[in-house]
Order: C-alpha cells, then sequence, then structure tokens
C-alpha cells in the first residue's frame, strides 16, 4: 500500500514557513524568548528470541514539577505493533494515535497486520516533515512475517535499528545495562528481567524518570502488556498532618474597603408546586 494512501505527501522541498512564523514570535517577546521545559522519561526495548519486549517508567514531568506518577508510555499501534514515547506527552500520544488509526485503516483494506518497517516510515515521514517542531522520540517493536523488528525514530525523523534500544533522559544509564547483560537469542524472563534492570537504572539515574515501570512482550501469538510490571518501592509516607490552625500565619497589614450595592431590578417568580 504507497504511503500517499495513508498520509498526503508532502510538498517538495523545504518548507521554511516555521522558521518565518517563530521570527515574528521572537519580535513580540521583546527579546526574552521562553525557555524549553524540560521534559524526562527512560524508555528501552530488547529483541529476544521470539519477540520483542519494550519498557517505560511512568512519570511525566513539567519542570521540576511531577505531573503525573501513573503516564501511559507504551502505545498501542497494532496487534503486532506497540511504541514507546520520550519527549512532549502530548506530541507523542497524538503521534501515536494517528499512525495506529491509519495502520488500522491498511488492516480493514488488505485483512492483515501491517508490517513494522511500514510504521517507521510512516513516523519517519511525519516527523521529517515538520522538522522537530513535534517533540517525540520513539522506540517501535513488533513482530511481522519476516521476523521480530525494533526502531528509534527520532524527533527529525531519523531511524535506526538495533537489537536493543533506550531513549530518554535516563537512556545513559539505561544503554549501560543493556550493553552489559544484551546476549543474542535470549530467552522471554532473561529479556524481561533485562528490561526491567535497564528501566530501574534510568529511575535511580535520572530524577524525571521514577514511579512504576511498566512491560510489553510482543510475539506472534500476541502481545502481553503489563502494567504495572513493577511497583515503585519508594511511597509518599506523610508522617504527620498538614493542618495549621488561625493565626499561624501573621498578618501583616490589613485593609477593608466596603463595597456599595444598589439593587437595580428586583423580581419575584412563583414556584410551580403542582
Amino acid at each position: 500500500m504507497a504511503l500517499s494512501n495513508v498520509l498526503q505527501a508532502p510538498a517538495a522541498g523545504f518548507n521554511f514557513d516555521h522558521a518565518a512564523r517563530n521570527a515574528e514570535l521572537e519580535a513580540l517577546f521583546d527579546g526574552q524568548v521562553p525557555k524549553p521545559v524540560k521534559t524526562g522519561t527512560t524508555i528501552a526495548g530488547v529483541v529476544f528470541k521470539d519477540g520483542v519486549v519494550l519498557g517505560a517508567d511512568t512519570r511525566a514531568t513539567s519542570s521540576e514539577v511531577v505531573a503525573d506518577k501513573m503516564c501511559t508510555k507504551i502505545h498501542y499501534i497494532a496487534p503486532n505493533i506497540y511504541c514507546c514515547g520520550a519527549g512532549t506527552a502530548a506530541d507523542t500520544e497524538k503521534t501515536t494515535e494517528l499512525l495506529s488509526s491509519n495502520l488500522t485503516i491498511f488492516s480493514l483494506n488488505s485483512g492483515r497486520n501491517p508490517r513494522v518497517v511500514m510504521a517507521v516510515n510512516i513516523l519517519q515521514e511525519l516527523l521529517y516533515r515538520y522538522h522537530g517542531q513535534i517533540g517525540a522520540s520513539l522506540i517501535l517493536g513488533g513482530v511481522d512475517c519476516t521476523g521480530n523488528h525494533l526502531y528509534t525514530v527520532g524527533p527529525y525523523g531519523s531511524v535506526n535499528a538495533m537489537p536493543y534500544l533506550a531513549m530518554g533522559s535516563g537512556d545513559l544509564a539505561a544503554l549501560g545495562i543493556l550493553e552489559d547483560g544484551y546476549k543474542p537469542h535470549m530467552e522471554l524472563d532473561k529479556a524481561k528481567e533485562l528490561v526491567r534492570t535497564a528501566i530501574h537504572a534510568g529511575i535511580m539515574n535520572d530524577l524525571a524518570s521514577g514511579n512504576n515501570i511498566d512491560i510489553c512482550v510482543i510475539t506472534r501469538e500476541g502481545a502481553d502488556y503489563i502494567r504495572p510490571y513493577q511497583v515503585s518501592e519508594y511511597k509518599d509516607q506523610r508522617k504527620t498532618k498538614y493542618k495549621y490552625g488561625a493565626g499561624t500565619t501573621a498578618v501583616l497589614t490589613e485593609k477593608v474597603i466596603p463595597v456599595k450595592l444598589e439593587v437595580v431590578e428586583e423580581t419575584v417568580q412563583r414556584m410551580d408546586t403542582a
């Protein structure tokens, strides 16, 4: 199935409409351009003997604030394909939803599951079209008639295929675990434990990653999405009650302004009790 039937083909050549728009926006801020907000995630994937294992943490951050402790970062694409997203949460969710809807239409027309490389090509074309304006760093894993596949797709449309991958702000710690423990043709239990250890290493070495660990196992028999696979051992336990009586905080100044009200119109309506 041609990509033109799934996504509209972009115009030839480069498009600098966004660059002109950004220049106009910078002029409105009088030289003080807002700084980008740092996002945090640790996602990883491993190819094992019978399929692919994907893993992710569940913490969503907005700068120094933990916005969500149970964020879903492993997204459904097709029955045989799942995707881990790092970056801007809204961008990763809408991008994977768009991809999933297009592949669903393909499956309804053809009567078969899509290939993983087809999903990668659609993502690559979509992300490259916006030149990094979509903040989505994705790990795509799946199983099709050609074998087990694991890809990484960057926000500018770059693609890499590897037997093990990690992305996000905690990817350095996760990659160290994957490089040390990965072996070709691993069994399922060892692959799940390797991904869990890699995500846990990212959580312990990155403040923007944390909370629970989700795992998704994809084989020819189907997908097993385990949420949560491991619950965080660090729980919030409040040792004291944060209740303060009146007068705890001193009132420095007090000013009372009387409000004068004037009745302009008054109406009486009888209630219907029948």
